[in-house]
């Protein structure tokens, strides 16, 4: 696996162990609870999973021109590793209320899943073209989208953590 990938697995699993579900459905009014997070999370990498899988079938890569904002924004996650906060996820990465029991049985796996399809892909079309555009982002290349989950993951976790504390304190 990917050292960023294999880091943001390690990384998950500490935020949340020893967590009971009930600790994880815990959250602050107004706020996700830890099991929301994680399920944000997972959903990013089951949307990024498939996006590569269609990249895969399509046998080529599936991709727009990327405009001076989405380079902005990349640079800004990619390159500095800076997941800036206040922003809205997108729809189809918002929680619905999946078992925190599945999320937490899966997420590990599928961090593992995404790695080899990612690696797949960029096997096939190389590390340096750009391969499945990001919502925000735009056209990513297989290293990219490895940071952008990364440093995705690592703000999240830094939440879950909070979340954390305010589970096990109640």
């Amino acid at each position: 696996m990917h050292p960023h990938l294999e880091k943001l697995q390690r990384e998950i699993a500490g935020a949340i162990a020893a967590m009971s579900v009930e600790q994880l459905s815990r959250h602050p009014p107004g706020k996700w609870c830890a099991a929301e997070v994680l399920e944000h999370l997972y959903l990013t990498y089951t949307g990024t999973l498939k996006g590569f899988q269609r990249v895969s079938e399509a046998r080529k890569p599936l991709t727009t021109t990327q405009t001076w904002k989405q380079r902005g924004r990349t640079l800004i996650v990619v390159v500095f590793g800076h997941m800036p906060s206040g922003r809205e996820a997108p729809p189809l990465s918002r929680p619905r209320g999946l078992p925190p029991e599945k999320v937490l049985a899966e997420i590990g796996p599928k961090i593992g899943e995404m790695d080899d399809q990612i690696a797949l892909c960029e096997q096939h079309f190389g590390s340096r073209r750009k391969l499945l555009d990001h919502p925000i982002l735009g056209p990513l290349t297989a290293s990219q989208w490895r940071k952008f989950h990364l440093v995705h993951g690592l703000h999240h976790v830094k939440q879950i953590r909070q979340l954390r504390k305010f589970a096990v304190e109640k």
